[in-house]
């Protein structure tokens, strides 16, 4: 009960019941308000009605005829439910059975005298005849008080009947929405304990609590994989350091022994720093800070300068390389960020590719995308090893003997992820193809 009592599940199911159950009260009382209206105004267009026919009856005839004509209502054979009373000007009863005083014209509540019950309540209708008579039509008010106490007993046991189903369904809400809770915050304790594998349950019913189920398994899956990400990288950055450390070390202990000892240690430290760099950089574009100034880019444009500018050193090195350029392609996103991307796509093919091999970038798209390739016909990569390469540290067989650090395609992927696009890399048949696809913007 101490649970239900902090519960926010429970204050909100109560919350509810108590709500739906004063609307409940509230729309009672005013339907027997209403109804009460209804029925005195019925009664009282009764006994108007009643007072008007025996006044006809009097205008047509006199005093002994009106006389009997009560005394025939009083005494008929069937359920009567008026009295009736006939008073001349100075105040005294001259017909009918009805014990009462001369009231005033018009419709009001009077007290009359029962034969069994003594001093009673009747609703009344006191009209004037010719002559200074006046009529009175009177009801016993017990019938429409019989009336009211009815629609207050079938009222009071429904609304008992709505406070229990309330509450029942208060505790029923409650304990589902208690349950689904517990569930998620049983997989966020599991978490904090150190099982990383538990992940929140999700029903058929597909409903609220599914879909913030669904966006925390996701969070979570992220979760796993940027920590299994940073796991690698603790690895990967011991194994990689250690040689470049080893070097340096090496080439520190020669300073001062042999020539050029310590431009060779100012090398691999330069190197070291390098590495610590690529690493700092694609941290900062995964972390997503770098999104919020994305401005309009000039796409067409952009990979046109970086295509002539690295025509030169792909001439010197023996390979050609050639590009082909939708124009009018434009992108949300950072500049400096993408021309990094694309330098260290041809950067690859300078290194990994050899003499009289054809690199060709291309630019194209369709309406929502624009699509950036670097496609060489060097020996490639694996197909098994297309999707490894673009991790941190990953490097193909064929690389292993060129100068880098494994970083580069981790940059192009992480750029790419950061601008909302995706890379994928191909099979250029023969050689490599490397294809990023970034969201496109309008023209105008």
């Amino acid at each position: 009960m101490r649970r239900a009592k902090a519960s926010a599940a429970y204050r909100i199911a109560f919350t509810y019941s108590t709500a739906f159950t004063l609307a409940i009260l509230l729309l009672g009382i005013a339907i027997y308000i209403a109804a009460d209206a209804q029925f005195r105004r019925q009664q009282d267009a009764a006994l108007v009605d009643e007072a008007t026919a025996l006044a006809h009856e009097f205008n047509e005839g006199d005093l002994p005829e009106i006389r009997r004509a009560i005394a025939r209502r009083e005494g008929g054979n069937t359920i009567n439910v008026y009295g009736y009373a006939m008073f001349d000007r100075n105040g005294h009863r001259v017909g009918g059975g009805l014990n009462a005083r001369k009231p005033p014209a018009g419709l009001q509540d009077i007290v009359f005298v029962d034969p069994v019950e003594g001093a009673d309540r009747a609703r009344a209708y006191a009209t004037d005849l010719t002559g200074g008579f006046r009529l009175v039509v009177a009801r016993d008010s017990e019938s429409m008080d019989g009336i009211d106490r009815t629609i207050v007993l079938i009222f009071g046991g429904a609304f008992v009947l709505v406070i229990g189903l309330s509450v029942i369904g208060a505790l029923l809400l409650g304990g589902y929405l208690q349950r689904r809770l517990d569930g998620i915050s049983g997989v966020a304790r599991a978490i904090m304990a150190g099982d990383m594998a538990q992940r929140v349950p999700i029903s058929q019913r597909r409903d609220e609590f599914d879909a913030v189920g669904s966006a925390l398994n996701t969070m979570l899956d992220r979760i796993g994989q940027l920590m299994d990400n940073l796991r690698q990288v603790s690895s990967d950055v011991a194994h990689d350091l250690r040689t470049p450390l080893l070097r340096l070390r090496n080439q520190l202990e020669q300073v001062g022994r042999v020539e050029g000892a310590a431009e060779r240690a100012i090398e691999q430290g330069d190197a070291v720093l390098a590495l610590f760099a690529a690493l700092l950089r694609i941290a900062e574009v995964e972390g997503g800070a770098l999104a919020r100034g994305f401005v309009v880019t000039d796409l067409t444009l952009l990979v046109t300068e970086i295509a002539e500018s690295y025509a030169p050193a792909f001439a010197d090195g023996g390979r050609t390389l050639c590009w082909s350029i939708a124009p009018g392609i434009k992108v949300l996103g950072d500049r400096e960020l993408i021309a990094q991307a694309l330098i260290n796509l041809l950067d690859n093919a300078l290194l990994h590719t050899p003499a009289r091999t054809q690199v060709t970038v291309s630019l194209g798209g369709d309406a929502h995308a624009a699509t950036v390739s670097v496609a060489d016909t060097g020996p490639g990569v694996p197909p098994g090893d297309h999707a490894r390469i673009l991790n941190r540290f990953a490097r193909g067989e064929a690389s292993r003997t060129t100068p880098g650090n494994g970083l580069g395609l981790s940059l192009v992927a992480a750029v790419t992820a950061a601008h909302g696009g995706a890379v994928a890399v191909t099979d250029n048949a023969p050689g490599l193809r490397v294809t990023l696809r970034l969201p496109r913007v309008s023209a105008a």
